[in-house]
C-alpha cells in the first residue's frame, strides 16, 4: 500500500497486451505523471488507498476510452504486482446455487471443476476467462485468456456459464502462477 503524490511518476499493468506471429504474449505497461488528484470536490495534494480517487495522468484518451483500462493496476514505477498468464489456485466451491432454483423448488447443487471447462474470474475489478487444465481435489490449474496483474494469496470469485448467465459458484486463493515479465 502506498501514497499517490501530484508529479509522481506512476505505471499501469499489464498495460497494452499484444501477441507476437509465434503467438506469444507481450504486455507493454503504460508509464505516465500523476498531474491532478480528486475526491468529488475537493483537490488533493496526495492520495491514501481507501476510498474513491480520481488520477489525472497523461495518458492518451484513445488508450482510456470504452472502458479499456478496467481491471488494470496503477501504482509507482516498479513496485507492482506480476503479470500472470496461468494460475494455480486453491478453490473452495458453495455448495448450491446462489438465485438459481430446480423444479423441485431447491436450489441446485454446484458441480465439481472439471477439465477443460471455462470459467470467469474475478481478480479484483479484472474480470477474466480462464480454462481448467487440471483439477486435483480442492487445487485447480487455470490458463487465463488475458494476462492479469495480481498477486499470491489473493482471493478471487469463480463463476461458471449457467442457462446463459455467470453465476457465482465459489472463491479461491492464488497459490502460484506462471508469470510474463513486461516489456520495456
Amino acid at each position: 500500500m502506498g501514497v499517490l503524490k501530484l508529479g509522481d511518476e506512476i505505471e499501469v499493468r499489464p498495460g497494452i497486451v499484444t501477441k507476437d506471429n509465434e503467438g506469444k504474449l507481450h504486455c507493454r505497461p503504460i508509464y505516465s505523471r500523476i498531474v491532478s488528484l480528486n475526491t468529488e470536490q475537493n483537490s488533493l495534494r496526495f492520495a491514501v488507498p481507501g476510498g474513491l480517487i480520481g488520477v489525472g495522468t497523461l495518458i492518451d484518451p484513445t488508450l482510456c476510452r470504452a472502458d479499456r483500462l478496467v481491471g488494470q493496476v496503477l501504482g509507482s514505477v516498479g513496485r507492482l504486482p506480476d503479470i500472470y498468464t496461468d494460475l494455480e489456485i486453491n478453490y473452495f466451491l458453495l455448495r448450491r446455487l446462489l438465485g438459481v432454483k430446480t423444479e423441485d423448488k431447491k436450489q441446485a447443487k454446484v458441480a465439481k471443476l472439471t477439465k477443460n471447462e471455462v470459467l470467469m474470474i474475478n481478480i479484483g475489478s479484472t474480470s477474466v476467462g480462464g480454462r481448467v487444465m487440471s483439477v486435483k481435489h480442492d487445487m485447480a490449474k487455470v490458463l487465463l485468456t488475458s494476462p492479469a496483474c495480481t498477486e499470491i494469496n489473493e482471493k478471487i470469485a469463480l463463476s461458471r456459464r449457467i442457462d446463459k448467465h455467470w453465476r457465482l459458484i465459489g472463491w479461491a486463493r492464488i497459490v502460484r502462477g506462471s508469470t510474463i515479465a513486461p516489456d520495456s
